[in-house]
């Protein structure tokens, strides 16, 4: 199997503060991956030492065969990078800044980006400055995509835009990335937007990876169940309860576990139930499930 990119025993602190002790991941070439996890848990930090901005304390990243800190040129050249912010030279129109980036890029795709300009309804001759947020987040898009990377890392993308624009720069980066057979390697806290997009995933929390696999698996394996009890406390996350909480005798339990195993393990604990049920999960309950909600 190809990697594209390969994280191996990667370890980071910033002073005294660990940020990751021994990250381990794998991004499949043609595969849209997401690193997913609450803010401060290190999302930004990896991507910044992907991109060779950050020397990790060690371990090793390796994107495309080569290591993150010493890209070669080549290497670099296959990256597309969006950033927070979304866009420079933003005094520019989209004529212009389309023609002022062409020259950096042998491989350079005109017609992409200006497939997605048509989609704007803005002026060729409005200054992007005086765009809407959600304009200039297809701009950088455009720009992106234009340069025909192999490999697309965006952190952080929805910064700023409403639901619709979200929804077109998803929908257009996932037909143009597996079209072309681009490996797409994205965060955002907008874990809702996420749903049906990613392939794979790691999930992230304060302590390190609480999970890595296959979306669907994740979706189809990890279980939230209701049920009324009047215990005010549940038993501790264990190896079958995963998270919990209880709100007045309302008790919700989060597991990979089945029903019956789950209800069998409760009865040891001499934790008394009933309505006992099964409640299906879309990817942000299963996040939150997973990680909680502070």
């Amino acid at each position: 199997m190809e990697y594209v990119v390969e994280v191996k025993n990667l370890t980071h602190y910033y002073g005294s503060k660990k940020v990751h002790e021994n990250l381990n991941f794998n991004i499949k070439k043609g595969s849209i991956f997401g690193l997913l996890g609450k803010n401060g848990t290190g999302k930004t930090t990896t991507i910044n030492i992907l991109n060779g901005f950050l020397k990790p304390k060690s371990g090793q990243c390796l994107i495309l065969g080569e290591d993150s800190y010493k890209l070669s040129p080549k290497t670099k050249s296959q990256i597309g990078f969006l950033i927070e912010g979304h866009i420079q030279y933003s005094f520019m129109n989209i004529i212009q800044i389309e023609k002022y980036y062409s020259q950096f890029y042998p491989q350079w795709k005109r017609d992409v980006y200006f497939d997605l300009m048509s989609k704007l309804k803005v002026l060729d001759n409005q200054k992007i400055s005086k765009m809407s947020c959600g304009q200039r987040s297809q701009v950088t898009l455009g720009l992106l995509l234009a340069q025909d990377p192999d490999l697309l890392i965006l952190d952080d993308y929805s910064m700023g835009l409403d639901a619709g624009y979200r929804r077109l720069f998803l929908d257009f980066l996932k037909e143009y990335g597996k079209a072309e057979n681009k490996t797409i390697f994205i965060t955002s806290h907008i874990i809702q937007d996420l749903d049906g997009f990613l392939d794979d995933c790691v999930i992230l929390d304060y302590n390190g990876v609480v999970l890595q696999m296959p979306i669907d698996e994740f979706k189809n394996t990890f279980k939230m169940y209701q049920f009324n009890t009047n215990q005010t406390e549940l038993i501790s996350k264990d190896g079958v309860i995963n998270n919990f909480e209880i709100i007045k005798n309302k008790a919700t339990v989060y597991s990979f576990n089945d029903v019956e195993n789950v209800q069998n393990h409760l009865r040891t604990k001499g934790v008394n139930f009933t309505d006992f049920k099964d409640h299906k999960m879309d990817l942000e309950d299963a996040f939150i499930g997973l990680t909680g909600k502070y």
